[in-house]
């Protein structure tokens, strides 16, 4: 069999393990064929591929990124993409395709297998953890780990300086890095999409804190919102589209926390910070997991489907699990991170 396999959207620690796993375990178990596509469904859409050996696999576990460059492109919204697609398809004479992407990627795979009749498979990857049908997405432990250590980091000088200190991290319309950071990191408020905050609320208990320690740390999601009917003045945080300006929520809530209770406050923004470097041991190993997955599913015959972890175990979802959908932070958490 000869597969192709691509990386979509954004980029994220732990794909090169992915691809690594996929080519491996596809030429030595099965006897594939893999060819890479270069920058993600542009590389199809432009036939820019290239074969994938073990040789050109090895020794990029560890490295961060991907090998195969990434792109924001959906074939079915550019003119003549679909079409240019299915001409890469059938003159690389593929017997399926490994998607490695987002919602945007998982959905342009389905509309391609259809289009096609090429068996494809996804594999999830996000930092942000909110792809429904699966416990975690490859990237999401390495930001973790990278927020948490900022947050740290950020203890000593907050401390040392009797400061307020505001972190924005990553995050426009779930709040996983926000929290999960916050709460290892030890963060006195944490603010999520999840739960529209007020900043007089805030205020008032970074007051109270105050009254026996002299500084606190805000962890903030980049999509985080004011709730309706509170206090809040200032400019938009929200671009053309109704997506998040990053930094700008973090500029508000710095701003306003320094207004209502008089303290020192500063902002860091993390940024891209947590999409870059090398991936952690977990996401190393959940990529390789899902990269096997993948080849094998394909090598059955498998379609529509991509790989999820629920629990120890590795299973294939239908695409429509996750499609146009969001996986929030739950309650349970929101209480907790709150309540600490």
């Amino acid at each position: 069999m000869r597969i192709g396999i691509l990386t979509g959207g954004g980029d994220c620690p732990g794909l090169n393990a992915a691809i690594r796993a996929v080519v491996k375990r596809g030429t030595s178990e099965h006897g594939c064929s893999i060819v890479g596509f270069r920058n993600g469904w542009q590389g199809v859409i432009d036939g820019d591929a290239r074969p994938l050996t073990r040789d050109d696999v090895s020794g990029i576990l560890v490295e961060g990124g991907t090998m195969l460059g990434t792109a924001r492109c959906h074939p079915h919204k550019v003119p003549g993409g679909m079409e240019a697609v299915i001409d890469t398809i059938a003159n690389e004479k593929l017997d399926g395709l490994i998607c490695i992407g987002g919602d945007g990627t998982l959905k342009a795979a389905g509309k391609v297998s259809e289009a096609a009749g090429v068996p494809v498979i996804g594999i999830p990857k996000t930092i942000d953890n909110d792809v429904v049908g699966t416990d975690a997405a490859i990237g999401f432990d390495t930001a973790v780990t990278v927020a948490t250590e900022a947050i740290d980091r950020l203890h000593s000088t907050a401390e040392s300086h009797n400061r307020v200190m505001v972190v924005e991290l990553m995050g426009r319309h779930s709040g996983w890095i926000a929290v999960t950071a916050g709460m290892a990191g030890g963060a006195d408020i944490i603010l999520a999409p999840e739960a529209p905050f007020d900043i007089e609320v805030i205020a008032k208990k970074i007051k109270h804190r105050h009254r026996y320690k002299n500084f606190s740390i805000v962890a903030v999601a980049e999509g985080a919102i004011p709730a309706e009917g509170t206090m809040w003045h200032g400019g938009a945080t929200l671009d053309e589209r109704g997506n998040p300006i990053a930094g700008s929520i973090g500029t508000e809530v710095t701003k306003h926390i320094e207004e209502l209770t008089g303290f020192s406050t500063r902002l860091t923004t993390l940024g891209y910070v947590q999409r870059g470097g090398i991936p952690t041991a977990a996401d190393r190993l959940l990529a390789t997991r899902f990269g096997i997955a993948a080849i094998d599913a394909i090598v059955r015959g498998e379609s529509h489907k991509f790989t999820a972890i629920q629990g120890e175990h590795i299973v294939l979802e239908d695409f429509q699990t996750m499609s146009g959908k969001t996986k929030w932070v739950p309650q349970e958490l929101l209480e907790a991170a709150w309540d600490l």
